[in-house]
């Protein structure tokens, strides 16, 4: 019935005046195209593949928050700059085991483990990668919102839960990292991640770093 009023409406108005119904038609736009715009908007993850550059600047920068990420450098796993920053922060992925899938790319950005660090973290970074003793010339600091897909806490490099320490296994949801330029700073902290309270990652291994929790730190493990 409403259908038909609108089309008789519709005539009388053509009859008149064709720019109204002009104007009319032109305000009828289908509720389920309004929803989806609005779900890409609040989203914020480009669609299409994981192995596209417009993904990767996404997935990796959103490691850290807005007012960082809308200006960082980012970098591909490969060392491709993906896109010139100028804050001095830059944004790759973190996952050492590489993708589940690589022909598809990172399931997620929870998978790529993106971090986005100033300048003293990736010395650390580097010098954590190559088996060294960092050196840096002042503290690092580094976010990552996405998480990781989990490791030892107690020693470096252990990628697998059933490899870990009883009691040691981790997966982290969003946090910040404090890599400290002098690791006895970080004396007084605890080791214990169950508190949300921030704690020591690999105490006395010469790669001791704070781990802060954020909002949702344990999405993927739950405290004990």
């Amino acid at each position: 019935m409403k259908k038909l009023i609108l089309l008789f409406t519709l005539c009388m108005l053509t009859s008149c005046n064709n720019t109204a119904v002009k104007k009319i038609t032109d305000s009828f736009t289908p509720e389920p195209e309004i929803i989806e715009i609005e779900k890409v908007i609040s989203n914020g993850e480009p669609e299409g593949p994981h192995t596209s550059t417009e993904w990767k600047v996404w997935a990796y920068s959103t490691a850290a928050p807005s007012y960082i990420a809308a200006k960082c450098t980012v970098v591909d796993a490969d060392g491709t700059v993906l896109r010139e920053g100028t804050n001095g922060w830059t944004a790759m992925p973190a996952n050492p085991r590489g993708p589940a899938d690589p022909e598809n790319g990172w399931k997620d950005a929870h998978e790529a483990m993106p971090m986005v660090g100033d300048g003293e973290s990736f010395k650390w970074v580097s010098a954590f990668m190559n088996g060294d003793p960092p050196e840096m010339d002042a503290d690092g600091w580094a976010w990552m919102l996405h998480g990781d897909m989990g490791e030892d806490n107690s020693k470096q490099m252990v990628l697998n839960k059933e490899d870990s320490a009883e009691g040691q296994w981790i997966e982290s949801g969003p946090h910040l990292m404090l890599f400290p330029k002098d690791p006895a700073t970080l004396a007084g902290n605890s080791t214990d991640f169950n508190t949300g309270a921030p704690y020591i990652m690999f105490k006395g291994t010469g790669y001791d770093h704070l781990m802060i929790p954020v909002e949702d730190y344990y999405k993927y493990q739950d405290p004990k």
